[in-house]
Parts: structure tokens; sequence; C-alpha cells
């Protein structure tokens, strides 16, 4: 799709240069055309990051008006479609940043409704409070490790490139994090 311009300092020929100057003047049908090329692979990677089908289709399509609106800022220095898939990975990233604080505002809204109902003689689990104190005593990494693995259900592939690390190192961490926790429930 898109090529190094031989003879130019780092600029890419794009084949689709013409819709991506159409693009640039706020033509339509340009978009359109651009929409059409690169919608599947960012609608791909979008899924592969948020592993949410509604949610992916949100961020594709926000992702595709935040490029259209900042298309001036695209230098030609990367293929457009790779500049066009930065923007989308991180929409997606910023979705599951939004996502984690709110899980974890949801384990302390818990917590404390926890609280709320000991201070009413309703018996809590007394398991699940103190799992639930100890998580969020844990270090951050082992934190997000464990909330991604275990509430979000992602994989560690998946963590991996959510986190930008290697799998193997979303899965050392998480055995680490599994170990701490284990042993700080039994201490």
């Amino acid at each position: 799709m898109e090529t190094k311009a031989s003879g130019s300092k780092g600029q890419f020929l794009n084949l689709h240069q013409e819709l991506i100057d159409g693009c640039r003047r706020g033509d339509q049908k340009a978009q359109f055309q651009i929409y059409k090329l690169y919608y599947k692979a960012m609608y791909n990677t979008s899924l592969r990051i948020v592993n949410d089908t509604m949610e992916a289709e949100d961020i594709m399509q926000e992702a595709f008006l935040s490029a259209f609106e900042k298309i001036g800022s695209y230098s030609g220095k990367v293929s457009f479609g790779s500049w066009l898939k930065k923007i989308v990975e991180n929409r997606s990233l910023d979705f599951l940043s939004k996502k984690s604080i709110v899980l974890y505002k949801d384990i302390e809204s818990f917590h404390e409704m926890e609280d709320f109902n000991a201070s009413h003689n309703e018996d809590p689990d007394p398991r699940i409070s103190k799992i639930m104190e100890k998580i969020k005593l844990l270090p951050e990494r082992y934190r997000n490790i464990l909330s991604l693995y275990l509430f979000e259900g992602y994989d560690h592939e998946e963590i991996g490139q959510i986190l930008s690390i290697p799998s193997s190192s979303s899965r050392s961490t998480f055995s680490r994090a599994r170990q701490k926790l284990l042993s700080e429930i039994s201490a």
C-alpha cells in the first residue's frame, strides 16, 4: 500500500496520497475512501486490545474522526497506515486505562458496601474482604496484571500488547503477583 520514497528524506510515498491530500482539504469523499481502505485493519487492531466488539467499533470510529481532524499533523515520516494505527492503539489503551480506573473504583465501592453492611450487622464474607484488602496493597504492576487477567479476562498475549511488555513477562509477573497475594492472604 505504501512504500518508502527514494530520494526524499524519510518521506513515505503513499499509494493513496491523492486521497490523503483530499482529506487535508476536508473532502468527505476522500475521507470515505480512506475509511473504506483502512477500517477493517483499524477495527481489528482495536479489537485485539480491548477484546470487545462494540467498544472496538466505537474506538475505531472515534479514531478516524480524530485522524481527519488532525490530518494536518501527519508529516509523512511514517506510512499513513502506521500513523492511523497509532491513533487507534492510543485510543484503545486510553479506553482500557479508564476501564481499569472504573474497576478499581468498583473494588473500592464493593469494599465500602461491605463496610456499610458490617456497620448494619450484616455479615460480609470475611474472605472477600481480606482478598480485596490484600489486592489493594500489592505493587501497581501486580495489581494491573491481576486485574487484567482475573477481572478483565485477558490472556497473557493480550496483556503483553496492552502493557507493551513480552507475554512471558506478563506470565512471570502474574505468577509472582499470585504468589505474593497468596502469601499475604495466608499471613
